[in-house]
């Protein structure tokens, strides 16, 4: 099986146990940008779960026979399933993580109903996660580019007001002619 036939089929085992629990979820990374229309990634597959829920989802998935893991951060935990590693999230940037979850809308990826972050928060959500030890503005501008029309700028603007580097991926997006400059 090749890497990609992994992620994919690892997306579809961790949604549907986390859909099958009914633990409160959306796909979320680079899968949910591709979900939306985006290019697809080759590295991960990201999940967003309420962080009330964390333990539960983690039993739920135990249960299933995924193998899940904690690692030292705080912030997400590991499945790993189908030759991949799966992050679970259950923090988010940008809005609160349950205004985050019940934006998403329900989508079918890869023959799987789940529900999908919404580009706004999705493309926000990329944006405050660069900083000084992981600025690659290569990974953000083609998803900014590919479902800016699903975007609400003026949202993704005033969520990311004040994160330098949130504000020059913006720029650089006007400067690329994909956004509409601020007057």
């Amino acid at each position: 099986m090749s890497d990609m036939d992994g992620l994919r089929e690892g997306l579809k085992r961790v949604a549907a146990a986390l859909k099958d629990a009914q633990v409160p979820f959306a796909l979320a990374g680079g899968y949910a940008a591709w979900a939306l229309g985006g290019p697809e990634p080759n590295h991960d597959v990201d999940f967003l779960v309420d962080d009330e829920q964390v333990e539960r989802a983690k039993q739920e998935l135990d249960r299933r026979g995924l193998e899940v893991v904690q690692p030292p951060e705080d912030w997400l935990f590991k499945v790993h399933t189908d030759g991949v590693v799966i992050d679970v999230l259950h923090r988010s940037a940008g809005r609160p993580l349950a205004d985050t979850l019940r934006d998403a809308s329900v989508r079918e990826v890869i023959s799987v109903e789940m529900p999908v972050l919404a580009a706004t928060d999705l493309v926000t959500m990329k944006l405050l996660a660069l900083d000084e030890h992981y600025c690659d503005f290569g990974t953000v501008l083609p998803v900014a580019r590919a479902l800016r029309e699903q975007v609400d700028w003026s949202r993704v603007r005033e969520w990311t007001s004040g994160d330098p580097f949130a504000e020059a991926v913006l720029f650089l997006l006007e400067r690329l002619n994909v956004l509409e400059p601020v007057t």
